[in-house]
């Protein structure tokens, strides 16, 4: 019995996975479209928008026929949408402040299956605005720590007009809003394409949460993530290690 078990553990979590690509597919692929429509059409070269996102896409491993697929639709007017970019601020269960970031084709649609994942798990949804000040606007590129020594890629960084570097496991580079596109562009003149870089907003401090309210917070958090129209979910929570080992255990 814990031989089938185990299989059904491994299997259910191999199923969850490949659930959270095929997600992170979809999205990309929305990003792609609303890039070549909004950014001036399907040449990287000459649609910086266009040209992060395919970086991004590289980064997640999204199979190029997927992203050439995203971008015929896109051009040929096959993906009929008209995508918009909404933000929804709130509260979660502890206090928590939460941004979601979505593209919609149905702003009603979206702000009703929002609000209903607040109601539902503890939260308030509120107004624009309403907790975005306390978080920092700013872009993020990574790369892995294979592309060369820290001391040459923070003189890059710095060089390209960075604000800091960090490295762990792998180089994380922070700039302002008004140099991440030209900051990107250098590094990948450098180096090669990043594995990502977005623009995110960071938390400027952070709302301790106990491990009971932690439960719920996250379900909140699961809940708003796997919302077709939501594309970056952040919240400023705090957690104990202890129940953060328990929850990635699950």
């Amino acid at each position: 019995m814990s031989g089938h078990s185990q299989f059904k553990n491994i299997m259910y979590r191999k199923g969850a996975q490949d659930a959270k690509r095929a997600k992170a597919f979809s999205r990309l692929a929305r990003e792609i479209a609303v890039a070549v429509k909004t950014g001036g059409g399907d040449d990287p070269s000459s649609n910086s928008r266009l040209r992060n996102i395919l970086a991004n896409a590289r980064g997640e491993n999204m199979p190029r026929d997927n992203i050439e697929r995203a971008i015929k639709k896109a051009v040929g007017g096959e993906d009929g949408a008209d995508y918009e970019e909404v933000r929804y601020e709130g509260y979660g269960p502890g206090g928590v402040a939460i941004i979601v970031e979505a593209l919609t084709d149905n702003r009603n649609r979206t702000a009703s299956e929002i609000r209903a994942s607040f109601n539902k798990l503890g939260g308030t949804l509120g107004e624009t605005n309403s907790v975005s000040f306390m978080f920092d606007r700013l872009g993020v590129i990574i790369y892995p720590i294979s592309i060369g020594a820290p001391d040459e890629v923070l003189e890059a960084a710095i060089e390209a007009g960075a604000n800091d570097m960090m490295d762990d496991d792998r180089y994380e580079i922070l700039t302002s809003m008004d140099n991440f596109a030209s900051v990107r562009d250098a590094l990948a003149g450098k180096f090669s394409d990043p594995t990502s870089a977005n623009l995110v907003w960071r938390p400027i401090t952070l709302t301790e949460v106990s491990d009971n309210t932690a439960g719920t917070l996250f379900k909140l958090i699961e809940a708003l993530e796997d919302n077709d129209d939501a594309q970056q979910v952040v919240a400023n929570y705090d957690v104990s290690d202890q129940f953060m080992k328990s929850y990635l255990k699950e």
